[in-house]
């Protein structure tokens, strides 16, 4: 029987309805929510004891519950496809962790059960944008950070060489200057460790001013640089996938009203053929 145009394709296998179940808006909404308060009862255990702490651990294994349900429906409802997406992969793993028997060797392994609230980023589309598009700059980050390690090194060998005998505190050896160059990299009393090596050489300043403006202003702001780069990656890719989207309907949208004209062309005919006959 010929199915009339823009009439919506009822799934036909028991997968494809599960799909269709689970994809729509409002079961997407409540595993949301059931995320967010897990994420609520977990804090609250570290706050109260007694019988409240049980009444909460018993909410929390009735939601740990409910996550091994969704995901045990995902795997039906998708198969082997299920392992193809990485957030999918990451739902498990992050599940997987709570489901893990606590025995008295994995005890420590209780207080990972928060990484649960982790799976609020696979269910938020911006999130999941935001993690992807750090993810695309992870090469970038490396060779930003590949950098960053030859200036603090470079740095660290002039200023043991420096300063090291008379403030051997900061910089009497390599791993000394190291550290101390790294807390002056993150802007913490950097101004204290440089009049200290001023008192006794007074163009010290210029070593610190020439390292903070390098490392602090340059180097850093290029991990910034990196990330925002890959976030515009995916806004354009996002942008090129919803033009494609864009110009397969209209297309579509073509081909029907192609088809259509046909159809009442043919009727046509057809009606002069009766008039005709009759």
């Amino acid at each position: 029987m010929n199915q009339e145009i823009g009439t919506p394709v009822v799934p036909r296998t028991g997968r494809e309805r599960l799909r269709a179940f689970l994809d729509q808006r409002w079961v997407t909404n409540l595993v949301l929510g059931v995320i967010l308060a897990n994420a609520l009862v977990l804090g609250a255990e570290m706050m109260v004891g007694g019988q409240a702490l049980v009444v909460l651990r018993t909410i929390d294994h009735v939601m740990l519950g409910f996550f091994v349900l969704e995901l045990l429906l995902r795997l039906v409802a998708y198969g082997w496809r299920f392992f193809r997406d990485p957030w999918n992969v990451f739902d498990l793993l992050v599940v997987g962790v709570a489901v893990l028997p606590v025995t008295e060797s994995l005890s420590a392994l209780r207080a990972l059960r928060v990484l649960r609230v982790l799976r609020v980023i696979s269910a938020v589309p911006a999130l999941r944008r935001v993690v992807d598009g750090l993810l695309r700059a992870v090469p970038g980050m490396g060779a930003v950070g590949a950098l960053l390690v030859l200036v603090m090194y470079v740095s660290a060998v002039i200023a043991t060489g420096l300063f090291g005998k008379t403030t051997p505190e900061y910089f009497g050896s390599l791993w000394t200057s190291l550290f101390t160059l790294f807390q002056a990299m993150t802007g913490e009393a950097w101004p204290d460790i440089a009049r200290a090596v001023m008192e006794t050489h007074p163009a010290a300043w210029i070593f610190f001013v020439l390292y903070i403006l390098v490392v602090s202003f340059a180097v850093l702001n290029l991990f910034i640089a990196v990330i925002v780069n890959g976030m515009e990656e995916i806004s354009e890719e996002e942008r090129k996938d919803d033009e494609q989207k864009d110009e397969r309907l209209d297309a579509l949208a073509e081909q029907n009203r192609e088809i259509l004209a046909e159809l009442r062309a043919l009727r046509a005919k057809l009606d002069e053929k009766d008039g005709a006959a009759a």
